[in-house]
């Protein structure tokens, strides 16, 4: 089986039914609706196109849109091509911009008029003298010169095979360059079939999607999802709180997916309303991509009698832990692994380690990548073997397994550690001790050179009001070992964050 396999029995349910509803939320483009079967028929006319145009199979198909309808017509007409899908993230530039494309070479580059200026600025050496650009705002006009005087029997193209590449998708580079991961038809197969079952997937779902499609959270868990389902997706060009309630409230959505900034925006409006939303038709609220604050867990809970559930992946493994869909939901953990995953904690020298202890998180399963994209030694130093010659993924998240109920809590990644005096100090431990002062926010700890300790832990703080410093340093002794007390305190209006609201730490200013 392959990812459009499992899509047609999707559509095969009703193919009437409506796949995509789309609404752009700056009004930019037009509202839109595609059935199933509609879907599938633009589909397969933009892969006859794809093919007629020099695509072969395994060629890269790079695509750089929003979130649209022509988003998804490009991705199936990639896999029907027998191409692999490149997403790139909408709000990178030439710097990035030119590193994708230089590595992953797409045979096509499919984009949109508004991203025209940004890519004006590549030169022919960043684009790739192989690369042909698309716009889907003139896809008429391609779709007819593709497809002139050709025989239809030019477009046939052999179906991919489980073990081939479906998706090359970059990690969000926040310590360096950006990797391709490659994931094949059966790592994504692994995630979505796993999730249908944990969560409980139903053919009737609706969900509102206002997370990014070229990021693993909006494509594989959500569209992925539904087109295995032949749910309905309500695709939005963004997030807009007062929309979101307004559908959610109304009966619009049966699950809502969203990064822990989303649900930020949520609580703020929600908690200056008169009256709380009716949020009774949605049957899940999940959050991922970033950790979520356990006080707007809590709050959100408050304000909407609805508990959110938190999940963990990856961009090489797609998903692996999740809380439960029917069962307890633990504010601040990732719950268990997903059916046909494991992982384990280790100690720096690779020794497992006993529920409690605190160590590297690894993982195996049909879900994890095998390769880094052309880039062997990345691989190499990316896996281990364990005495049974299993192949283990260093995930890099220092994680801790709860002895009495078996959830995973994430303490942050390993590069992040900060180890003061020999000491270890995890990060999010003091950050989320931080936000529960009156006025913070959000809170970010990094460590900084020091000539006592080697290093020592300096909070970012956002800040909603003035704040006390003198009774934030007593709140922290009251609150901390000493030498996990951050040793600065710096306040600045926003902290850096990438398309999924995961905090860019390593673009804070250091030792200043």
């Amino acid at each position: 089986m392959n990812l459009l396999t499992l899509f047609a029995i999707g559509r095969e349910r009703q193919p009437d039914k409506t796949a995509i509803e789309f609404s752009d939320m700056h009004g930019a483009l037009a509202p839109q609706q595609l059935t199933f079967a509609s879907l599938h028929e633009q589909a397969q006319r933009w892969a006859a196109a794809f093919v007629r145009m020099g695509v072969r199979k395994g060629d890269r198909v790079a695509l750089y849109l929003c979130n649209r309808p022509e988003f998804v017509i490009a991705y199936l007409a990639a896999l029907e091509a027998g191409a692999v899908m490149v997403p790139i993230n909408l709000r990178y530039r030439r710097r990035e911009l030119s590193h994708i494309l230089g590595d992953a070479e797409p045979a096509l580059l499919v984009t949109e008029e508004a991203q025209v200026p940004v890519l004006d600025e590549l030169s022919v050496t960043d684009l790739g003298p192989g690369t042909r650009v698309l716009s889907v705002d003139r896809v008429d006009a391609w779709l007819e010169g593709a497809n002139a005087g050709k025989p239809a029997e030019s477009t046939q193209v052999l179906p991919a095979r489980a073990e081939e590449t479906a998706l090359l998708m970059y990690t969000s580079g926040t310590t360096g360059a950006s990797k391709g991961a490659v994931l094949s038809h059966n790592n994504v197969l692994a995630t979505v079939t796993g999730l249908l079952s944990a969560w409980a997937w139903e053919h009737n779902d609706v969900l509102l999607l206002p997370l990014p499609l070229f990021h693993t959270h909006g494509l594989v868990v959500g569209l992925h999802c539904a087109l295995a389902m032949g749910a309905t997706v309500r695709l939005r060009t963004g997030f807009d709180e007062t929309e979101t309630v307004n559908i959610l409230s109304g009966g619009g959505a049966t699950l809502f997916f969203a990064v822990p900034t989303i649900y930020t925006r949520l609580v703020e409006l929600l908690a200056g309303l008169e009256t709380a939303p009716d949020f009774s038709t949605v049957r899940l609220f999940c959050s991922g991509s970033a950790p979520l604050p356990a006080e707007v867990h809590n709050e959100f809970e408050r304000l909407t009698g609805k508990r959110i559930l938190e999940r963990y992946g990856m961009t090489e493994t797609g998903m692996n832990f999740s809380n439960p869909y029917a069962g307890s939901r633990i504010a601040g953990t990732v719950g268990t692994p997903l059916p046909g995953v494991f992982g384990r904690v280790v100690d720096a020298e690779g020794r497992e380690l006993p529920a409690g202890e605190e160590g590297e998180l690894l993982l195996r399963g049909s879900n994890v990548f095998d390769q880094y994209w052309r880039a062997p030694e990345k691989t190499a130093e990316s896996f281990v073997q364990d005495e049974l010659g299993n192949r283990w993924f260093l995930t890099g998240d220092l994680a801790r397994v709860d002895p009495d109920t078996g959830y995973m809590t994430l303490l942050g990644r390993r590069h992040e550690l900060i180890i003061s005096g020999g000491l270890n100090i995890y990060p999010r431990e003091v950050e989320e001790m931080l936000t529960t002062f009156p006025g913070i926010e959000e809170a970010a700890v990094v460590g900084e050179p020091d000539d006592v300790w080697g290093e020592a832990p300096v909070a970012y703080l956002v800040c909603s009001c003035a704040v006390d410093e003198a009774a934030l340093e007593r709140y922290c002794r009251s609150q901390l070992a000493s030498f996990k007390r951050p040793r600065r305190l710096r306040f600045v209006e926003a902290l850096p964050r990438n398309a999924m609201g995961k905090i860019q730490k390593h673009l804070l200013e250091s030792g200043g």
